[in-house]
Protein backbone atom coordinates (compact mmCIF):
# COMPACT_ATOMS: atom_id res chain seq x y z
CA UNK A 1 0.00 0.00 0.00
CA UNK A 2 1.56 3.28 -1.12
CA UNK A 3 0.77 6.30 1.03
CA UNK A 4 0.12 9.27 -1.27
CA UNK A 5 0.28 12.72 0.32
CA UNK A 6 -1.63 15.23 -1.84
CA UNK A 7 -1.04 18.90 -1.03
CA UNK A 8 -3.69 21.58 -1.53
CA UNK A 9 -2.97 25.19 -0.57
CA UNK A 10 -5.99 27.09 -1.93
CA UNK A 11 -9.21 27.07 -3.91
CA UNK A 12 -7.38 27.32 -7.25
CA UNK A 13 -5.56 24.00 -6.94
CA UNK A 14 -8.31 22.18 -5.01
CA UNK A 15 -10.73 22.64 -7.88
CA UNK A 16 -8.23 20.87 -10.13
CA UNK A 17 -7.33 18.16 -7.61
CA UNK A 18 -10.82 16.91 -6.74
CA UNK A 19 -10.88 14.28 -9.50
CA UNK A 20 -7.36 13.16 -8.58
CA UNK A 21 -8.34 12.75 -4.92
CA UNK A 22 -11.34 10.62 -5.86
CA UNK A 23 -9.24 8.44 -8.17
CA UNK A 24 -6.47 7.89 -5.59
CA UNK A 25 -9.04 7.01 -2.92
CA UNK A 26 -10.68 4.49 -5.27
CA UNK A 27 -7.46 2.83 -6.50
CA UNK A 28 -6.42 -0.41 -4.86
CA UNK A 29 -2.89 -0.17 -3.55
CA UNK A 30 -3.02 3.58 -2.91
CA UNK A 31 -3.82 5.23 0.42
CA UNK A 32 -4.63 8.95 0.39
CA UNK A 33 -3.16 11.40 2.90
CA UNK A 34 -4.59 14.87 2.21
CA UNK A 35 -2.51 17.82 3.46
CA UNK A 36 -4.53 21.05 3.65
CA UNK A 37 -2.54 24.26 3.92
CA UNK A 38 -2.31 27.96 3.21
CA UNK A 39 -5.36 30.01 2.26
CA UNK A 40 -7.73 27.09 2.98
CA UNK A 41 -7.19 27.71 6.70
CA UNK A 42 -7.49 31.51 6.62
CA UNK A 43 -10.82 33.11 7.52
CA UNK A 44 -9.83 36.21 5.52
CA UNK A 45 -9.56 33.98 2.42
CA UNK A 46 -12.95 32.36 2.90
CA UNK A 47 -11.88 29.42 5.12
CA UNK A 48 -12.25 27.12 2.12
CA UNK A 49 -11.27 24.07 4.18
CA UNK A 50 -15.03 23.92 4.78
CA UNK A 51 -15.58 23.01 1.13
CA UNK A 52 -13.04 20.19 1.48
CA UNK A 53 -14.82 18.86 4.57
CA UNK A 54 -18.22 19.18 2.86
CA UNK A 55 -16.85 17.02 0.03
CA UNK A 56 -16.18 14.29 2.59
CA UNK A 57 -12.38 14.54 2.89
CA UNK A 58 -10.68 14.46 6.27
CA UNK A 59 -7.28 16.19 6.22
CA UNK A 60 -4.43 14.02 7.47
CA UNK A 61 -2.52 17.21 8.30
CA UNK A 62 -3.12 20.96 8.33
CA UNK A 63 -0.27 23.35 7.66
CA UNK A 64 -0.86 26.94 8.73
CA UNK A 65 0.84 29.55 6.57
CA UNK A 66 0.85 33.17 7.79
CA UNK A 67 -1.20 35.59 5.69
CA UNK A 68 1.07 37.80 3.58
CA UNK A 69 0.57 40.91 1.48
CA UNK A 70 4.12 42.25 1.12
CA UNK A 71 7.35 40.86 -0.34
CA UNK A 72 8.82 40.43 3.14
CA UNK A 73 5.62 38.79 4.36
CA UNK A 74 5.56 36.33 1.46
CA UNK A 75 9.22 35.41 2.01
CA UNK A 76 8.59 34.80 5.71
CA UNK A 77 5.46 32.79 4.89
CA UNK A 78 7.49 30.56 2.57
CA UNK A 79 9.85 29.71 5.42
CA UNK A 80 7.00 29.01 7.83
CA UNK A 81 5.29 26.83 5.23
CA UNK A 82 8.45 24.80 4.66
CA UNK A 83 8.72 24.11 8.39
CA UNK A 84 5.05 23.14 8.59
CA UNK A 85 5.29 20.69 5.70
CA UNK A 86 8.42 19.17 7.24
CA UNK A 87 6.47 18.41 10.41
CA UNK A 88 3.66 16.86 8.37
CA UNK A 89 6.01 14.63 6.36
CA UNK A 90 7.85 13.48 9.47
CA UNK A 91 4.56 12.34 10.98
CA UNK A 92 2.82 10.93 7.88
CA UNK A 93 5.88 9.28 6.25
CA UNK A 94 4.34 9.28 2.74
CA UNK A 95 5.72 7.22 -0.15
CA UNK A 96 4.81 9.89 -2.70
CA UNK A 97 3.94 13.59 -2.50
CA UNK A 98 1.67 15.14 -5.13
CA UNK A 99 1.90 18.88 -5.78
CA UNK A 100 0.24 21.03 -8.43
CA UNK A 101 1.08 24.28 -10.12
CA UNK A 102 3.21 27.16 -9.02
CA UNK A 103 2.21 28.91 -5.81
CA UNK A 104 4.84 29.78 -3.21
CA UNK A 105 3.14 27.55 -0.62
CA UNK A 106 3.30 24.65 -3.08
CA UNK A 107 6.98 25.37 -3.70
CA UNK A 108 7.55 25.11 0.06
CA UNK A 109 5.82 21.71 0.02
CA UNK A 110 8.18 20.42 -2.69
CA UNK A 111 11.27 21.93 -1.07
CA UNK A 112 10.49 20.44 2.35
CA UNK A 113 10.37 16.96 0.77
CA UNK A 114 13.96 17.16 -0.47
CA UNK A 115 15.82 16.17 2.75
CA UNK A 116 13.32 13.35 3.35
CA UNK A 117 14.12 11.83 -0.09
CA UNK A 118 10.41 11.42 -0.71
CA UNK A 119 9.51 11.32 -4.44
CA UNK A 120 7.45 14.28 -5.63
CA UNK A 121 4.93 14.09 -8.49
CA UNK A 122 4.21 17.49 -10.08
CA UNK A 123 1.07 18.32 -12.06
CA UNK A 124 0.88 21.28 -14.47
CA UNK A 125 4.63 21.70 -14.88
CA UNK A 126 6.26 23.22 -17.95
CA UNK A 127 3.73 26.05 -18.27
CA UNK A 128 4.45 29.77 -18.53
CA UNK A 129 2.95 32.81 -16.80
CA UNK A 130 5.23 35.68 -17.73
CA UNK A 131 3.60 38.25 -15.46
CA UNK A 132 4.08 36.36 -12.21
CA UNK A 133 7.05 35.18 -10.17
CA UNK A 134 5.05 31.95 -10.03
CA UNK A 135 6.76 31.25 -13.37
CA UNK A 136 10.09 30.81 -11.56
CA UNK A 137 8.48 28.84 -8.74
CA UNK A 138 6.88 26.40 -11.18
CA UNK A 139 10.17 25.63 -12.92
CA UNK A 140 11.87 25.31 -9.54
CA UNK A 141 9.20 22.78 -8.46
CA UNK A 142 10.00 20.86 -11.65
CA UNK A 143 13.64 20.58 -10.58
CA UNK A 144 12.54 19.43 -7.12
CA UNK A 145 10.18 16.79 -8.54
CA UNK A 146 10.71 13.24 -9.78
CA UNK A 147 7.58 12.48 -11.79
CA UNK A 148 6.11 15.03 -14.22
CA UNK A 149 2.42 14.90 -15.11
CA UNK A 150 1.88 17.59 -17.74
CA UNK A 151 -1.28 18.98 -19.30
CA UNK A 152 -0.07 19.13 -22.90
CA UNK A 153 2.71 17.90 -25.19
CA UNK A 154 4.13 21.43 -25.48
CA UNK A 155 4.51 21.57 -21.69
CA UNK A 156 6.08 18.12 -21.63
CA UNK A 157 8.70 19.34 -24.12
CA UNK A 158 9.49 22.29 -21.87
CA UNK A 159 9.96 20.04 -18.84
CA UNK A 160 12.35 18.00 -20.98
CA UNK A 161 14.16 21.23 -21.89
CA UNK A 162 14.68 21.85 -18.16
CA UNK A 163 16.88 18.76 -18.07
CA UNK A 164 14.37 16.20 -16.81
CA UNK A 165 14.61 12.54 -17.75
CA UNK A 166 12.10 11.89 -20.59
CA UNK A 167 11.23 8.54 -18.98
CA UNK A 168 9.75 10.48 -16.05
CA UNK A 169 7.65 12.90 -18.15
CA UNK A 170 4.04 12.01 -19.02
CA UNK A 171 1.21 13.88 -20.73
CA UNK A 172 -1.86 13.21 -18.59
CA UNK A 173 -3.93 16.28 -19.46
CA UNK A 174 -5.29 18.62 -16.83
CA UNK A 175 -7.51 17.14 -14.09
CA UNK A 176 -9.49 20.39 -14.34
CA UNK A 177 -11.23 18.87 -17.38
CA UNK A 178 -12.02 15.71 -15.39
CA UNK A 179 -13.58 17.91 -12.73
CA UNK A 180 -15.82 19.63 -15.28
CA UNK A 181 -17.00 16.26 -16.61
CA UNK A 182 -17.74 14.83 -13.16
CA UNK A 183 -19.30 17.84 -11.39
CA UNK A 184 -23.13 18.01 -11.39
CA UNK A 185 -23.76 21.64 -12.29
CA UNK A 186 -26.46 23.81 -10.80
CA UNK A 187 -29.39 24.62 -13.07
CA UNK A 188 -29.94 28.22 -14.06
CA UNK A 189 -32.89 28.64 -11.62
CA UNK A 190 -30.82 27.13 -8.80
CA UNK A 191 -27.90 29.43 -9.54
CA UNK A 192 -30.17 32.48 -9.84
CA UNK A 193 -31.71 31.71 -6.45
CA UNK A 194 -28.26 31.23 -4.93
CA UNK A 195 -26.80 34.47 -6.31
CA UNK A 196 -29.96 36.59 -6.31
CA UNK A 197 -29.42 37.53 -9.97
CA UNK A 198 -31.40 37.16 -13.18
CA UNK A 199 -29.04 35.24 -15.45
CA UNK A 200 -31.31 36.03 -18.37
CA UNK A 201 -29.32 39.27 -18.45
CA UNK A 202 -25.76 39.04 -19.82
CA UNK A 203 -23.57 38.31 -16.80
CA UNK A 204 -19.81 38.44 -16.42
CA UNK A 205 -17.74 36.18 -14.18
CA UNK A 206 -14.92 38.44 -12.96
CA UNK A 207 -11.75 37.17 -11.27
CA UNK A 208 -8.77 39.51 -11.01
CA UNK A 209 -5.58 38.74 -9.07
CA UNK A 210 -2.52 40.93 -8.46
CA UNK A 211 0.16 40.30 -11.08
CA UNK A 212 3.06 39.50 -8.77
CA UNK A 213 5.80 40.96 -10.97
CA UNK A 214 3.72 44.15 -11.17
CA UNK A 215 2.31 44.22 -7.64
CA UNK A 216 3.08 47.91 -7.19
CA UNK A 217 0.69 48.63 -10.06
CA UNK A 218 -2.11 46.39 -8.75
CA UNK A 219 -4.31 49.24 -7.51
CA UNK A 220 -4.19 51.16 -10.79
CA UNK A 221 -4.91 48.01 -12.78
CA UNK A 222 -7.87 47.17 -10.54
CA UNK A 223 -9.29 50.68 -10.87
CA UNK A 224 -9.07 50.46 -14.66
CA UNK A 225 -10.83 47.09 -14.64
CA UNK A 226 -13.60 48.40 -12.39
CA UNK A 227 -14.01 51.51 -14.56
CA UNK A 228 -14.42 49.33 -17.65
CA UNK A 229 -16.92 47.11 -15.85
CA UNK A 230 -18.95 50.13 -14.72
CA UNK A 231 -18.92 51.59 -18.23
CA UNK A 232 -20.11 48.31 -19.72
CA UNK A 233 -23.28 48.41 -17.63
CA UNK A 234 -23.16 44.63 -17.37
CA UNK A 235 -24.21 42.47 -14.48
CA UNK A 236 -21.26 40.76 -12.80
CA UNK A 237 -20.26 38.21 -10.18
CA UNK A 238 -16.83 39.21 -8.83
CA UNK A 239 -14.66 36.77 -6.86
CA UNK A 240 -11.94 37.88 -4.48
CA UNK A 241 -8.22 37.52 -5.40
CA UNK A 242 -5.74 34.90 -4.22
CA UNK A 243 -3.37 35.56 -1.32
CA UNK A 244 -0.71 37.18 -3.52
CA UNK A 245 1.45 40.25 -2.90
CA UNK A 246 -0.80 43.31 -3.06
CA UNK A 247 -4.07 41.44 -2.59
CA UNK A 248 -5.27 43.53 0.38
CA UNK A 249 -5.44 46.73 -1.70
CA UNK A 250 -7.25 44.90 -4.51
CA UNK A 251 -9.77 43.57 -2.00
CA UNK A 252 -10.47 47.05 -0.63
CA UNK A 253 -11.08 48.40 -4.12
CA UNK A 254 -13.40 45.55 -5.05
CA UNK A 255 -15.43 45.97 -1.88
CA UNK A 256 -15.79 49.71 -2.51
CA UNK A 257 -16.84 49.09 -6.10
CA UNK A 258 -19.47 46.48 -5.23
CA UNK A 259 -20.97 48.48 -2.35
CA UNK A 260 -24.40 49.70 -3.38
CA UNK A 261 -24.24 48.23 -6.91
CA UNK A 262 -27.31 46.05 -7.31
CA UNK A 263 -25.93 44.56 -10.53
CA UNK A 264 -22.70 43.34 -8.86
CA UNK A 265 -22.27 40.38 -6.52
CA UNK A 266 -18.97 40.17 -4.62
CA UNK A 267 -18.08 36.75 -3.21
CA UNK A 268 -15.00 35.50 -1.39
CA UNK A 269 -15.12 32.11 -3.09
CA UNK A 270 -17.83 30.52 -5.21
CA UNK A 271 -16.52 27.03 -4.59
CA UNK A 272 -15.88 24.63 -7.43
CA UNK A 273 -19.49 23.66 -8.20
CA UNK A 274 -20.89 27.20 -8.24
CA UNK A 275 -17.88 28.50 -10.17
CA UNK A 276 -18.23 25.90 -12.91
CA UNK A 277 -22.01 26.36 -12.96
CA UNK A 278 -21.60 30.07 -13.49
CA UNK A 279 -19.14 29.41 -16.31
CA UNK A 280 -21.90 27.39 -17.98
CA UNK A 281 -24.37 30.31 -17.76
CA UNK A 282 -22.20 33.45 -17.98
CA UNK A 283 -21.92 35.58 -21.10
CA UNK A 284 -18.14 35.90 -20.68
CA UNK A 285 -15.27 35.86 -18.21
CA UNK A 286 -13.22 38.94 -17.38
CA UNK A 287 -9.93 39.20 -15.49
CA UNK A 288 -6.65 37.32 -15.38
CA UNK A 289 -7.47 33.93 -13.88
CA UNK A 290 -5.99 30.79 -15.43
CA UNK A 291 -9.52 29.35 -15.45
CA UNK A 292 -10.30 31.54 -18.44
CA UNK A 293 -7.65 29.62 -20.37
CA UNK A 294 -7.87 26.14 -18.81
CA UNK A 295 -11.53 25.53 -17.94
CA UNK A 296 -13.44 28.09 -20.03
CA UNK A 297 -12.73 26.41 -23.40
CA UNK A 298 -14.73 23.37 -22.27
CA UNK A 299 -17.78 25.64 -21.93
CA UNK A 300 -17.12 27.51 -25.22
CA UNK A 301 -17.05 30.57 -22.95
CA UNK A 302 -15.42 33.81 -24.16
CA UNK A 303 -12.69 34.99 -21.78
CA UNK A 304 -11.24 38.51 -21.77
CA UNK A 305 -7.73 38.06 -20.39
CA UNK A 306 -6.42 41.32 -18.92
CA UNK A 307 -2.72 42.14 -18.64
CA UNK A 308 0.37 39.96 -18.51
CA UNK A 309 -0.37 37.51 -15.68
CA UNK A 310 -1.16 34.62 -18.04
CA UNK A 311 1.42 35.58 -20.66
CA UNK A 312 2.88 32.49 -22.34
CA UNK A 313 0.15 30.03 -21.36
CA UNK A 314 -1.49 28.02 -24.16
CA UNK A 315 -4.72 29.57 -25.41
CA UNK A 316 -7.77 28.24 -27.19
CA UNK A 317 -9.63 30.62 -29.49
CA UNK A 318 -12.07 31.63 -26.71
CA UNK A 319 -9.45 34.03 -25.25
CA UNK A 320 -9.35 37.74 -26.10
CA UNK A 321 -6.16 39.32 -24.75
CA UNK A 322 -5.99 42.99 -23.85
CA UNK A 323 -3.99 45.49 -21.81
CA UNK A 324 -5.01 46.93 -18.45
CA UNK A 325 -6.49 50.24 -19.69
CA UNK A 326 -10.24 50.70 -19.45
CA UNK A 327 -10.64 51.51 -23.15
CA UNK A 328 -8.75 48.35 -24.15
CA UNK A 329 -10.82 46.24 -21.77
CA UNK A 330 -14.09 47.65 -23.13
CA UNK A 331 -13.04 46.95 -26.73
CA UNK A 332 -12.12 43.38 -25.79
CA UNK A 333 -15.44 42.91 -23.98
CA UNK A 334 -17.40 44.13 -26.97
CA UNK A 335 -15.59 41.64 -29.19
CA UNK A 336 -16.02 38.74 -26.76
CA UNK A 337 -19.74 39.43 -26.36
CA UNK A 338 -20.47 39.74 -30.06
CA UNK A 339 -22.66 36.99 -31.56
CA UNK A 340 -20.04 36.44 -34.27
CA UNK A 341 -17.32 35.71 -31.71
CA UNK A 342 -19.52 33.31 -29.74
CA UNK A 343 -20.46 31.54 -32.95
CA UNK A 344 -16.78 31.17 -33.83
CA UNK A 345 -16.28 28.98 -30.74
CA UNK A 346 -18.50 26.16 -31.99
CA UNK A 347 -16.56 22.95 -32.29
CA UNK A 348 -13.64 24.33 -30.30
CA UNK A 349 -11.57 21.81 -28.35
CA UNK A 350 -9.54 22.37 -25.20
CA UNK A 351 -5.73 22.23 -25.36
CA UNK A 352 -5.77 20.86 -21.81
CA UNK A 353 -6.86 17.27 -22.30
CA UNK A 354 -9.77 14.88 -22.69
CA UNK A 355 -11.11 14.64 -19.13
CA UNK A 356 -9.30 11.40 -18.25
CA UNK A 357 -6.25 12.82 -16.48
CA UNK A 358 -7.03 11.51 -12.98
CA UNK A 359 -6.95 7.78 -13.91
CA UNK A 360 -3.64 8.34 -15.69
CA UNK A 361 -2.22 10.08 -12.62
CA UNK A 362 -3.35 7.29 -10.26
CA UNK A 363 -1.95 4.62 -12.59
CA UNK A 364 1.45 6.32 -12.65
CA UNK A 365 1.47 6.75 -8.86
CA UNK A 366 1.03 3.01 -8.38
CA UNK A 367 3.13 1.69 -11.28
CA UNK A 368 6.20 3.94 -11.09
CA UNK A 369 9.05 2.03 -9.39
CA UNK A 370 10.16 3.79 -6.21
CA UNK A 371 13.75 2.48 -5.85
CA UNK A 372 16.17 5.03 -7.28
CA UNK A 373 13.42 7.52 -8.13
CA UNK A 374 14.90 10.28 -5.98
CA UNK A 375 18.32 9.84 -7.60
CA UNK A 376 17.98 12.58 -10.22
CA UNK A 377 20.44 13.26 -13.00
CA UNK A 378 20.37 16.19 -15.38
CA UNK A 379 19.31 14.87 -18.79
CA UNK A 380 21.04 16.91 -21.49
CA UNK A 381 19.25 17.57 -24.73
CA UNK A 382 20.59 15.68 -27.74
CA UNK A 383 23.91 17.18 -28.69
CA UNK A 384 24.41 18.74 -25.24
CA UNK A 385 27.85 18.63 -23.70
CA UNK A 386 28.66 17.03 -20.39
CA UNK A 387 30.82 19.06 -18.04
Amino acid sequence: MRKIAVVTVGRSDYGLLRAVLREIAATRGLSLRLIVAGAHLERSQGLTVREILADGWQPAARVKVPSADTPEGVSRAMGAACAGFARAYARLEPDFIVVLGDRYEMHAAALAALPFTIPVAHLHGGELTHGAFDDSLRHSITKLSHLHLTANRAYARRVRQLGEDPRRIFVTGSPAIDNIRSTPLLSRPELEADLGLDLGRPTLLVTFHPTTLEWRDAQRQTRELMAALAASGLQAVVTMPNADTGNAAVRRLLRAFAAGRRETRLVESLGSRRYLSLMAHAAAMLGNSSSGLVEAPSFRLPAVNVGTRQGGRLRARNVVDCGCGRAEILRALRRALSPAFRASLRGMSSPYGDGRAAPRVARLLIKTPLPGLTDKRFADLQGGRHG
